[in-house]
């Protein structure tokens, strides 16, 4: 059984009651539901879209599902036959995002065959790992059967292509990247690297595009845990990218494939490296890209932070007590780093022996980093000779024994891991919008249940970026030069921790969030009464 405990959990999807025009887009609340729901009213499904669209186009929508046939109508159209398949897909409640599936802007290629007898479409998918996408395509089959009119559904899934959800001008390498993801301890000897190999190909499992970036320069683990065929990193001499080699289909990238084995150099040499084998790499389109950071908080460490948009990180520990405090060091790093830390792993935990469990290093390291950091889940890692041994034989845990119970943790992290990296790529992109109808910008930071809003000349009038002396700190924008009425052009993320915002006048402004938290904020602003337009 894998060993998880789960502090903060995720609500279950579920699919309502089939009654087409009492459906909402709003999910029901647990409480309001039956003791015993029937089949139909309660399926685990947890998908992974774009952000839900604004209330307005819900409500658009919920006047839509007012106006619809009933049930048992004979539909007259093929406009008619699509408004009923999109209020039967609304019946799909989305956990992550609290809103159906039609809501959540993931039906794609609606077509409805010219007899209004067989229906097509498409469930877009922000990541193809989406743990339980099988089901997912089984309940669309299911309520779009149910319309009495259709004899035939055809139900296609896929994914978003992949992109970062950051703006700003990444490197030619990682920008083809969704999603990048740092396993890290400070105390060496934990087992990063084997939480890293086998978490990537247990992504890799679960359909996703994946990669594998060894930063320890110094001691390279890569090369032992996984059995390229091509052992041996080769350049391309047409765009000078570095081609990396594969193992099942996981691209790899390690300074031991260099052909030099471990490094003797000083820091500033090092990081340069990192930065090259990191960014002039070709690794086209990947889902994930996990790097296993090397030990410390020094240079090689805020080069990759700086240099690559990470999404988020994975925690790896030992019971012991010196391991949490090195930890804590790296939790702290990242916090300030504007990382966010989504799982903690705890290593060499326990063993099962004579049906009993032993915990020879003690216990609650792992579960003292989760709650004095409040990071959302913890992982307990066994004893196992199988899990050391498949760092030696280059074959990952995941891979050589993959119905195992390590694999099922490792199976049980995925998941943590994808659902984390959607939820945080939804906040960070609707973190600031502007709205046109109330001409304000309206900021709910990630993190925070707190929602404001900002007159637009006064945050362009308060920008601490390239319109300030650098040296005296003084204003070169004055007070009258904004005109009162200005308006962003674009909203788009910088990392976890600003916004990009494009002006009138061409000016790009990298506003903080800490930055906006501190500007005047409007008082009495009337509720949106259109779409903002959000940042993207």
């Amino acid at each position: 059984m894998a060993a998880m405990r789960t502090l903060h959990t995720a609500p279950a999807s579920f699919i309502v009651p089939p009654a087409p025009h009492l459906v909402s887009p709003t999910p029901t609340p647990r409480a309001a539901l039956p003791a015993k729901a029937p089949p139909a009213a309660a399926a685990t499904i947890q998908s992974h879209a774009r952000p839900p669209l604004s209330p307005r186009v819900g409500r658009r929508r919920s006047c839509a599902r007012a106006a619809s046939s009933s049930a048992g109508a004979v539909v007259a159209s093929v406009e008619d036959a699509k408004r009923d398949v999109l209020i039967a897909l609304s019946q799909i409640i989305d956990p992550d995002f609290g809103t159906d599936i039609v809501s959540c802007g993931f039906i794609k290629d609606l077509e409805i065959s010219e007899t209004l007898e067989e229906v097509s479409f498409r469930v877009e998918l922000t990541t193809p790992a989406c743990p339980v996408k099988d089901m997912f395509e089984e309940k669309a089959n299911e309520v779009v059967a149910a319309l009495p009119w259709v004899k035939k559904v055809n139900v296609t899934m896929s994914a978003q292509p992949a992109q970062p959800v950051y703006a700003g001008d990444l490197p030619e390498g990682l920008k083809k990247i969704s999603n990048i993801i740092a396993v890290s301890s400070c105390k060496g000897g934990v087992g990063k690297s084997t939480v890293a190999v086998n978490l990537a190909y247990t992504l890799a499992g679960m359909g996703a595009r994946v990669g594998i970036f060894d930063a320890d320069v110094f001691g390279p683990s890569l090369p032992n845990m996984v059995s390229p065929e091509n052992r041996l990193l080769v350049v391309n001499p047409e765009s000078k990218s570095i081609l990396p080699t594969e193992y099942l289909g996981v691209k790899l990238v390690s300074f031991g494939f260099a052909g030099q084995g471990r490094a003797i150099m000083r820091g500033p040499m090092v990081s340069g490296v990192i930065n090259q084998l990191l960014t002039t790499t070709d690794w086209g389109e990947l889902d994930y890209l996990v790097i296993d950071m090397p030990p410390g908080t020094g240079d090689i460490h805020l080069t990759l932070c700086q240099v690559a948009p990470l999404t988020a990180a994975v925690i790896v520990t030992t019971p012991q007590k010196l391991a949490f405090i090195d930890v804590a060091k790296g939790v702290r790093m990242f916090s300030k780093l504007k990382v966010p830390c989504v799982a903690v792993v705890e290593n060499m935990c326990y063993f099962d022996a004579d049906e009993k469990r032993y915990y020879p290093f003690g216990k609650g390291s792992g579960a003292q980093v989760v709650q004095q950091f409040g990071i959302p889940n913890l992982f307990d890692l066994p004893i196992r000779p199988t899990l050391s041994s498949s760092g030696d034989t280059g074959i990952p845990e995941v891979v050589s024994d993959p119905q195992g119970d390590v694999a099922k943790i490792f199976q049980n992290l995925g998941v943590c891991v994808v659902q984390q990296c959607a939820k945080i790529r939804q906040q960070v992109s609707t973190a600031v919008s502007y709205d046109r109808s109330i001409r304000a910008i309206r900021v709910k930071v990630p993190d925070s249940d707190e929602e404001f809003f900002l007159h637009p000349a006064t945050v362009r009038r308060n920008d601490r970026s390239a319109q300030s002396d650098e040296w005296t700190g003084e204003q070169k924008v004055q007070y009258g030069d904004v005109p009162e009425d200005i308006e962003p052009e674009e909203i788009r993320p910088m990392g976890n921790y600003a916004v990009s915002i494009t002006w009138p006048d061409g000016f790009s402004q990298i506003a903080p969030y800490d930055q906006l938290d501190m500007l005047e904020r409007l008082v009495d602003v009337p509720l949106p009464a259109t779409a903002a337009v959000a940042s993207s």
